[in-house]
């Protein structure tokens, strides 16, 4: 493989594990454009930064890419520019210094959940496939041409950061295989019809309220979906919010009682918790403030547990 100057623009475990890649095919990485570490986030992934200072990789961390930073990176002389989930929008000047163009690894299998979190909504809609594409970048985000896809089933057993982890390796397969087309001239390309994808937006805290109206399924999706390292689903008990940060479905029909009621507790301590449609079975749960544990211990500073209203 004849030898082509990278730029990345790279964060989070998958843009780790990609830049690994690229190291490991020997690929010349002239600069790292990168985040710093936001203090409100639960980090648990490895940092870009320490692994481009490991191997000699000038790091980048502004809050952005000007157009104006255009001449500048162009000076680095990148063949190929890399996005590998990087939080900002990249301007065309920037994409367009490269001659071997620009390309964005994205969490879904697109043009299905273009946008923000597409793990977390993905959950949140109770999708069965998920997958990673990268695609060439264009001025607006996740449009370009499809490079190449791979695909991944979503089961119950999974939360955000469970499938979080089964992307990283699909993305790594991706950028093995492609890199090298790329830099050949011969990786494949497909026009993206967004006409029949979907777009999402970023996820704020507020968006994990619980609604025990909802069915047990609903319910579900959401608490898996946003537990740890996300905020958490929640709701209210006794005028306290109640952070739920595992669950799982105890029965998807019927009507066991008014939604939010507790109607069971387990030997292990977890609490079944009527739905609009069936049951929760809610295991892991912790009022703000106080400690994260078992349900029932969790929900005893509220008082009489059967008694209990979780929504107000």
């Amino acid at each position: 493989m004849k030898s082509a100057v990278c730029v990345l623009f790279a964060y989070h475990e998958m843009g780790y594990a990609c830049m690994e890649a690229l190291l490991k095919m020997g690929a010349p990485i002239a600069a790292l454009f990168t985040h710093r570490d936001d203090s409100h986030e639960e980090i648990w992934w490895r940092s870009c930064a320490e692994l481009a200072a490991q191997h000699g990789v000038p790091v980048h961390t502004d809050d952005g890419v000007e157009a104006g930073s255009a001449a500048k990176i162009g000076e680095l002389k990148p063949a190929v520019i890399y996005s590998f989930y990087y939080r900002h929008l990249i301007p065309e000047s920037v994409l367009g210094v490269a001659p071997l163009g620009a390309f964005n690894l994205h969490g879904s299998l697109l043009p299905a959940y273009r946008g923000r979190a597409p793990v977390n909504w993905m959950l949140v809609n109770g999708e069965r496939e998920a997958g990673v594409t990268l695609h060439r970048m264009v001025a607006r985000a996740d449009v370009g041409d499809i490079v190449g896809q791979r695909a991944v089933a979503i089961d119950d057993s999974d939360n955000a950061l469970t499938l979080y982890r089964k992307l990283v390796p699909l993305g790594v397969e991706l950028i093995t295989e492609l890199h090298p087309k790329i830099v050949a001239g011969t990786a494949p390309r497909r026009k993206m019809d967004i006409s029949k994808g979907s777009y999402f937006g970023r996820r704020k805290p507020e968006d994990g309220r619980i609604d025990w109206r909802w069915p047990a399924r609903r319910i579900f999706n959401l608490v898996r979906a946003v537990t740890h390292p996300y905020p958490g689903a929640f709701c209210f008990a006794g005028g306290r919010k109640l952070l739920v940060w595992e669950a799982k479905i105890g029965a998807e029909h019927g009507t066991l009682g008014e939604p939010g009621r507790v109607v069971r507790e387990n030997a292990d301590g977890a609490l079944e918790i009527a739905a609009g449609k069936g049951s929760v079975i809610l295991k892991i749960a912790q009022f703000e403030g106080g400690a994260e544990g078992i349900a029932r211990e969790a929900l005893s500073e509220a008082g009489h547990v059967k008694d209990s209203i979780l929504f107000d």
